[in-house]
């Protein structure tokens, strides 16, 4: 698109915005593009982007793994354009196109990473045309927002550039949907493990049947919600197979292999959840298809760490102490949680402090996604406190009562901090602090009373 007067006033408003914001030491994630907008609508068509862009997009792990192409590319001395710190819908976006282009619009990086918003597709890639574009998976999401799966869907076909490449979870039937007229796709997955299984106890399960001819799907083995490997007893419908397979997956030593059609290649585990060794494979396969080398990559790996706003351990006297980010209104991201957690050697405390906000006029009316999540996880022998704090606690205490958990096992407390008076460190080996996106300063304070709490135990 040619750059207009309109365009010019737009960039430089929003750019001293920007500016202004700095000096407030504010990180002028939003704003500035949003002004920019606001006067020249096409602002993100006109403006200068770098000559490679990739677009991480799904319902969950689109942050954790943006961070982690962001640091390698980095670390192989390219200059990134990217969100990491702002907003993931368009006036986010065109923050960062703001602050990565000159006065004149020209573009200052190499590479383009930008997480985007599901939902903000539309407003997004007619403007941006991506590359590349990644999907980790897609779930059933906030009730408010992104409740269906096949509206999420719809909103990102009906958006999706046809001539981006796809990087989607081959083990994800619904992530696999995406781009159907679009001729360049790759797949990435993880092989059989030996916790799958041939049928799931998760509540939800956003596809049941073939979407060809509606006979009930049939799995070569599950992991967890829908996925897996599946396939149709009717049609030719099922799983596409991995370009980036996950495989020989080794937890005491920390490695995974990764084959491709060039060769097998091990790396180091950055996790050993799940959900997390997912969004290192596709990690992977985004830098290989950028055309960075394997050696480089595997290097890269073997330093990285999960932000430690999602996740932190930390070892306070005998006690460990981990942050674990859990989403609340997503009841999948919260499951795998419980999940990794009853699975999690020892003895263990679990502070459950789940609230989407602080205060519960500020928090979403629905509650329904609870009843969505499986509590069920939580209602094991080796969990000996759930300790539950927040404006919604005692919603959290009956969904747990429900799942059958003793009621002597559960404390309830309206206020985060004030819950950790409830702790019992006698009993635990573990404590795990579950926390939603927007709560992460009270799950801090959290935090830090417990590690005051453990010291004062030692004293006495």
């Amino acid at each position: 698109m040619k750059k207009t007067f309109k365009f010019y006033i737009a960039l430089w408003v929003a750019k001293i915005v920007a500016g202004l914001l700095k000096l407030l030491r504010r990180n002028a994630s939003f704003l500035p593009g949003k002004i920019a907008l606001k006067i020249c609508p096409d602002f993100m068509g006109i403006i200068e982007k770098p000559e490679k862009i990739i677009a991480i997009t799904g319902t969950n792990g689109k942050t954790t793994v943006s961070n982690m192409i962001i640091d390698a590319l980095e670390k192989c001395g390219y200059t990134t354009l990217n969100n990491r710190i702002g907003s993931n819908v368009n006036s986010g976006i065109a923050s960062s196109l703001l602050n990565g282009a000159t006065f004149m619009g020209k573009t200052k990086k190499q590479i383009a990473v930008l997480e985007v918003d599901e939902r903000s597709s539309k407003k997004i890639y007619p403007y941006l045309k991506p590359n590349y574009v990644l999907c980790t998976n897609i779930f059933r999401d906030s009730i408010k927002r992104n409740a269906h799966t096949d509206f999420i869907i719809d909103i990102i076909n009906s958006a999706i550039p046809k001539e981006s490449k796809l990087i989607l979870n081959a083990d994800d039937l619904i992530c696999c949907s995406i781009g159907p007229e679009n001729k360049e796709k790759v797949y990435f997955g993880i092989d059989k493990l030996d916790t799958d299984v041939e049928e799931t106890t998760n509540i939800l399960r956003d596809i049941r049947t073939c979407p060809v001819c509606n006979t009930k799907l049939k799995y070569e083995y599950m992991r967890y919600h829908h996925i897996g490997k599946a396939y149709c007893p009717n049609c030719s419908f099922k799983s596409p197979e991995s370009d980036y397979l996950g495989t020989n997956i080794d937890f005491e030593n920390k490695t995974i292999d990764i084959k491709t059609k060039s060769g097998t290649n091990k790396y180091k585990l950055i996790s050993d959840n799940i959900i997390n060794i997912y969004n290192m494979v596709a990690a992977i396969a985004a830098l290989t298809e950028l055309g960075i080398e394997t050696q480089k990559i595997i290097e890269i790996f073997n330093d990285f760490k999960i932000v430690e706003t999602r996740y932190s351990e930390e070892k306070v006297n005998d006690k460990k102490v981990v942050m674990y980010l859990a989403k609340g209104q997503n009841a999948i991201a919260c499951s795998r949680t419980f999940d990794y957690i009853k699975h999690a050697e020892g003895k263990k405390a679990v502070m459950l402090n789940l609230d989407d906000f602080f205060d519960v006029k500020d928090s979403t009316e629905n509650i329904s996604w609870i009843y969505d999540t499986d509590y069920e996880l939580l209602n094991d022998d080796s969990i000996e406190q759930i300790i539950v704090g927040g404006a919604r606690a005692k919603d959290h205490c009956l969904r747990l009562l429900i799942a059958g958990v003793p009621k002597e096992r559960i404390k309830c407390e309206r206020y985060e901090v004030d819950a950790v008076n409830h702790l019992d460190l006698e009993k635990v080996d573990n404590i795990f602090i579950l926390y939603d996106v927007y709560t992460v300063p009270t799950a801090e304070k959290v935090k830090a009373k417990i590690k005051e709490k453990i010291m004062q135990n030692v004293e006495e």
